[in-house]
């Protein structure tokens, strides 16, 4: 890489993501929240003593990290984590009342014309409060050393830049009655931005 390109200093860019989520829920006071697309449960990891997040509900399409979960947190008398096996884009699964919901590097591994649903299911159906979305920033795969292309993932079913990525979450915001802030996360290259980008929203 060309010094132009290195960040000054390596960071771990999946501890930064955790951290701004963990910053935007604790500034919200949210108390109940959704960890939609959980994996194995990073962030339920790190809610307690951070954050005023008492209750949990991680959804996700496997059983088998959703079983760990559980098993994790069967004893945890700080959090209450509920497991819900089911599809991000199914409004029909019944999450509770929720203060904020959270897709943490989720969207990019959902078609991009099934985007909608995830969208009336998050926002009409389940509707929280805050709903925090980070996915990457194509435009700084460059200077990540990503083959021109080429995705950071193999399941990865699309990756956004930062103007198209705004341009969704400004239209979703506009259509559901929210508001939306943009974080960039990460070491900011000059011109091609941070590596990962967040959609802040509210109502």
């Amino acid at each position: 890489m060309t010094p132009d390109k290195t960040p000054a200093a390596p960071t771990t860019l999946h501890a930064e993501r955790l951290e701004a989520v963990l910053a935007r829920l604790a500034d919200s006071g949210a108390r109940r929240i959704a960890d939609l697309g959980c994996g194995r449960g990073a962030l339920l990891d790190h809610l307690s003593g951070r954050t005023a997040v008492t209750e949990a509900v991680a959804v996700d399409l496997d059983a088998a990290p959703l079983a760990a979960i559980k098993a994790r947190f069967a004893a945890d008398e700080r959090l209450r984590v509920e497991t819900v096996q089911g599809s991000l884009m199914d409004g029909r699964l019944d999450l509770g009342r929720l203060d904020a919901a959270v897709l943490l590097e989720v969207i990019e591994h959902i078609e991009p014309d099934e985007l909608s649903k995830l969208e009336i299911a998050v926002f009409r159906a389940w509707r929280p409060r805050q709903v925090l979305i980070t996915t990457p920033n194509a435009d700084a795969n460059d200077y990540l050393g990503v083959p021109r292309g080429r995705r950071r993932h193999w399941d990865h079913r699309f990756e956004w830049g930062r103007e198209r990525f705004q341009r969704w979450a400004a239209g979703v915001a506009a259509r559901a009655g929210y508001e939306v802030e943009f974080e960039a996360l990460g070491w900011e290259h000059p011109t091609s931005g941070a590596a990962t980008q967040m959609a802040a929203f509210s109502r």
